[in-house]
């Protein structure tokens, strides 16, 4: 059967959506990217660390399933009608990301210290003019 433009693919068809289904969506990939990126805090300190460290460090294999969770948040961004632009600068984050981890050690702290996932959830929030609330530290 040949393919033709009025087809149905999830590559060529995007959905339009309204603004509440736009928050949904970027609020829960917000969630995701904090337990990839800072579910987790090392005691003593403010510094959060969250999955992508923790399963990141396992030699190659870490590496490559922690990519399946960063670029779906890039393919949700794509589904969401997001610029070209900002998909690329998504796939930059995650690409210093990913290089760094083929480091060893170096790997870990980049994952913990740059934290691409929330870079480009914040970079979602910025595009759609959208606000978070951000609790203040403790005193």
């Amino acid at each position: 059967m040949a393919h033709t433009a009025s087809s149905s693919s999830p590559f060529t068809t995007r959905p339009s959506l309204d603004g509440t289904q736009i928050r949904r969506r970027v609020q829960r990939l917000r969630r995701l990217a904090t337990l990839l990126d800072a579910a987790f805090t090392i005691p003593g300190t403010r510094v959060r660390w969250g999955l992508d460290t923790l399963i990141g460090a396992l030699p190659v294999a870490g590496t490559a399933v922690m990519a399946i969770p960063s670029l779906y948040i890039i393919w949700e961004a794509y589904r969401m009608n997001v610029p070209g632009k900002i998909i690329l600068r998504m796939l930059a984050n995650v690409l210093v990301e990913l290089l760094f981890d083929f480091v060893p050690v170096l790997g870990d702290l980049a994952d913990t210290v740059y934290k691409a996932n929330l870079r480009n959830i914040d970079l979602l929030e910025r595009h759609f003019g959208m606000t978070v609330d951000v609790p203040s530290p403790p005193r």
